[in-house]
């Protein structure tokens, strides 16, 4: 097998792989959650040959489904016979999508465990978990406009199956209203495809760019197209689908309820990777597609980007300060945590953004991703797992049980501050380089919003901390009745739950020291953004 075949393989082998709890099952009962095991630790065995060649080997992954025979065309392109556009489907590994494919692999991968206790253990959610898994992986390695569609369709219809999955009506509620807001997301951002394809002729990222910016001769277009009305629209449809995707305000309406009544385990997987692979197809099409160049003639729209970033960080953090269920406390904070990345992405391309200002923008963009999927993850697990031993659900219910689950207490302590942003932790490095872009940038009310931010953040975690360790255990709480950790199924948690929370609490820190290791990762993608380069995805 050559490393060519490497990204179509990431995406083939969990699809293909989901039809075998299915087909398995008519054998035996339950044999899902094995499969998926294999499936996904092949999975994470190729994430990572692919994370060796891209960061190690310094290699840029291109594989054309499809084959070069099916290579190349001509078309039109408005009154333009056009020849060179890749026709084949293109999927990409490179500085960016590697990252995202190892957090991916290993995320699933680890959640499993998770899942193994806490359930759903019908084979049919295993089913659905591989595929999500796969289209997570299409998302993040296509270089197709309209591919990218089709795989934000997939993870989609697989996350809202699995919301539901665990059959109770606040579930099937939040899961019919994700389906309705989501797919109007998804309908919005395929009509802004559609108004790049009329203009450009390809969906392909890169030729799409090169179009775009006038490059190729054999166009004979006098200049860039940046300023024509379809194309403004195109990000602008564009720009509200994934967002919508990404749960930024005042589009984040399915996610407080998506992630507060779907089973524990669903909880997790897609707290960590479903709107953070959104966000990363914003960031990739702002960077690939659009580039500075579109946002330097448009700056409208790099404002619009950061005011909605900025209430989307503010009321995101107000509104998680007024929760009492701590499941619904985590969901809005994950609103103003991504309203922290969609600001990134706006001032690494704002018009007064100096070089190093989009350098440390792009470096907060990727780390902060990164960091997320592993805090948020990891504080989802630890508050099902309180939940599985103790019942407890609310603030209130928390008090005292530091005492009774003192490694579970520990864990939501060190991920709280994580979140917060805590040197060394990896919630601070991300918020560190997003600050000092804006002070780079000179964008002061954006510092101000960071700021404020990290208070708001501060007030909530610290609440729950309070609760946890210097309340004492309410009298209506029975929890000496069982233990943190046993193996008999009646209301326990088994040793995989708390482990996937203590690795995310100790992966936390330790990414935290690895802050330059990231970045010298990130810095051939910085270097192609800073040169508006089309190469970046090629």
């Amino acid at each position: 097998m050559t490393e060519e075949a490497l990204p179509a393989l990431l995406i083939a082998v969990p699809i293909l792989g989901a039809t075998l709890p299915l087909a398995l099952g008519l054998v035996r009962q339950r044999i899902g959650w094995w499969v998926a095991t294999l499936v996904l630790a092949v999975e994470a065995a190729m994430a990572s040959w692919i994370a060796y060649a891209v960061y190690i080997g310094g290699d840029r992954i291109t594989h054309i489904l499809g084959g070069e025979t099916f290579g190349r065309k001509e078309v039109t392109v408005g009154s333009f016979d056009t020849e060179g556009f890749i026709v084949g489907i293109e999927l990409v590994a490179d500085a960016l999508s590697g990252l995202l494919v190892a957090l991916i692999a290993f995320v699933s991968l680890g959640v499993l465990a998770y899942a193994r206790r806490a359930g759903p253990r019908q084979n049919t959610f295993y089913s659905a978990y591989l595929l999500l898994t796969g289209g997570l992986m299409g998302l993040v390695l296509t270089g197709d406009l309209f591919n990218m569609f089709v795989f934000l369709e997939i993870v989609g219809l697989m996350t809202y199956a699995l919301v539901a999955s665990d059959r109770s009506a606040a579930s099937a509620v939040a899961a019919l209203k994700y389906l309705v807001i989501g797919t109007t997301g998804a309908s919005m951002y395929l009509v802004g495809v559609g108004y790049l394809f009329v203009r450009t002729g390809t969906l392909n990222m890169v030729d799409t760019s090169r179009v775009l910016a006038g490059e190729p001769e054999w166009l004979e277009v006098t200049g860039a197209l940046y300023t024509e009305p379809l194309v403004v629209a195109s990000f602008g449809f564009i720009a509200v689908g994934l967002a919508t995707k990404t749960a930024i305000f005042p589009l984040h309406t399915w996610q407080p309820g998506a992630y507060s009544e779907a089973p524990d385990s669903v909880t997790v997987l897609i707290s960590a990777l479903v709107s953070t692979t959104s966000a990363y197809a914003l960031a990739r099409i702002t960077w690939v597609v659009f580039t500075p160049e579109f946002f330097a003639v448009n700056v409208k729209a790099t404002e619009a980007i950061l005011v909605l970033a900025a209430l989307s960080v503010v009321i995101g953090s107000v509104l998680a300060a007024m929760q009492q269920r701590v499941k619904r406390v985590f969901a809005y904070s994950s609103v103003a945590q991504f309203g922290l990345i969609a600001m990134a992405i706006g001032i690494s391309v704002h018009p007064a953004a100096t070089d190093t200002a989009t350098r440390f923008a792009v470096y907060g963009v990727v780390i902060h991703l990164i960091g997320h999927a592993v805090i948020k993850g990891g504080l989802f697990a630890t508050v099902g797992a309180i939940k599985k031993s103790t019942g407890a659900r609310s603030i209130d219910e928390y008090a005292g049980l530091a005492t009774e689950r003192p490694v579970l207490s520990g864990t939501l302590a060190v991920l709280g501050f994580s979140l917060i942003g805590v040197p060394p932790m990896i919630g601070f490095v991300g918020k560190w380089y997003i600050g000092l872009a804006a002070v780079k940038a000179e964008l002061w009310p954006l510092v101000f919003v960071i700021f404020a931010s990290t208070l708001l953040t501060l007030l909530y975690v610290a609440r729950l901390l309070e609760k946890l360790y210097f309340t004492p255990l309410s009298e209506t709480t029975d929890t000496a009745q069982e233990p943190a950790v046993a193996t008999d199924g009646r209301g326990s948690v088994s040793f995989g739950m708390v482990a996937l929370a203590v690795t995310a609490a100790v992966l936390a820190v330790g990414l935290g020291f690895m802050g330059a290791e990231l970045t010298d990762a990130i810095d051939p993608l910085v270097d192609a953004i800073q040169e508006s380069s089309p190469e970046v995805h090629q």
